[in-house]
C-alpha cells in the first residue's frame, strides 16, 4: 500500500508539472497591449527609419495614397510565430481604371525579408473591389541562430505594405489601410541552447534598448525554457517506473518454514 501511495503521489506531481507546461506551449495569441495614451496608431511610417510602432495586439490605421509605401515596426521575442494580417480599403470603383496588385513583406531587425510559413502575402484587387485582405506568417523566432541563416531572431519586425502594380492613372488615390500583428507562443518546441546579447532594434543605443526591454518589450530569452519542465517531469515519471518494475520483480522475500541456509 505504501509503495502504491508513493506512486500515486508521483503520477500527480508529473500531472501537474506537464499540466504547467502545456498552456506555455498551446497558448494563443497575447493580449493586446495598449498604446501609451491607450490607442492604436493611426498614421504609418514612408520608409524604414520612419516605420510607426504597433504593439502586438494592436490594430493600427492608417490613410494613405495608392502606391505609396507603409511601414510599422513591431517587437517579436524567441518563442513567437508571428502573423501579420493587413485590410485596404480601395477607392471607389468609379474612380480606378483597373486591377491593382498589393503586397504585403515582412523584415527582421538587420532589414532581412523573412519569407512567409503561409497566407496571403500578395493578391490582386479587382477593378470593382472594395478591399483587399493580405497575410503573412513567420517562422518562429529564434533565441540564437548562425550568423549565416536568415531565421528570425529576438527584436523588431518591420511591416511593409503597398501596391506593386496599378494602372498609372490609379496612382495618388486615397486609401485606408488597417494592420495588425500578433504572435503565437510555440514554446520550447523551437528552443535552442543560448541567447543574442541584444535583440535586433536597430536605430536605438544601448541605454535606450536597455530601456525599452525593461518597460515595453519585456524580451524573455535566455537559458530558460519549457524544455526543461517536461525533461524533470519526463525524469520523474521514469524513475517511477524503475521502482513499479522493482517491486513488481523482487518477489515477496524469504518463504516461510524454509530451513535455515536455503
Amino acid at each position: 500500500m505504501r509503495v502504491a501511495r508513493m506512486l500515486t503521489a508521483g503520477a500527480l506531481a508529473a500531472a501537474a508539472l506537464l499540466g504547467t507546461a502545456a498552456p506555455a506551449a498551446l497558448a494563443d495569441t497575447p493580449s493586446p497591449s495598449p498604446g501609451a495614451d491607450g490607442s492604436a496608431p493611426t498614421e504609418a511610417g514612408t520608409s524604414f527609419r520612419t516605420a510607426t510602432p504597433v504593439e502586438q495586439g494592436q490594430k493600427a490605421t492608417a490613410d494613405g495614397s495608392s502606391g505609396d509605401y507603409l511601414y510599422w515596426v513591431f517587437p517579436a521575442d524567441a518563442g513567437d510565430r508571428p502573423t501579420v494580417r493587413a485590410s485596404v480599403t480601395l477607392p471607389e470603383p468609379t474612380a480606378r481604371h483597373g486591377a491593382a496588385d498589393w503586397r504585403i513583406d515582412v523584415y527582421d531587425g538587420l532589414r532581412r525579408r523573412q519569407p512567409c510559413m503561409y497566407g496571403m502575402q500578395s493578391r490582386t484587387a479587382a477593378a470593382d473591389a472594395a478591399k483587399v485582405e493580405l497575410s503573412c506568417t513567420l517562422r518562429p523566432v529564434r533565441a540564437l541562430a548562425d550568423a549565416w541563416s536568415d531565421d528570425p531572431l529576438p527584436g523588431s519586425y518591420y511591416i511593409r505594405l503597398t501596391a506593386t502594380a496599378q494602372p498609372e492613372q490609379d496612382q495618388g488615390l486615397p486609401v485606408r489601410a488597417e494592420v495588425e500583428a500578433v504572435a503565437k507562443a510555440v514554446g520550447g518546441a523551437w528552443a535552442v541552447d543560448g541567447t543574442l546579447a541584444e535583440p535586433l532594434v536597430p536605430g536605438v543605443s544601448a541605454d535606450e534598448r536597455r530601456k525599452e526591454e525593461e518597460t515595453v518589450l519585456d524580451w524573455s530569452s535566455g537559458w530558460w525554457s519549457d524544455r526543461w519542465i517536461w525533461t524533470g517531469a519526463g525524469g520523474l515519471l521514469a524513475a517511477l517506473a524503475a521502482i513499479g518494475g522493482y517491486v513488481l520483480t523482487r518477489g515477496s522475500g524469504r518463504p516461510a518454514g524454509a530451513p535455515p541456509g536455503v
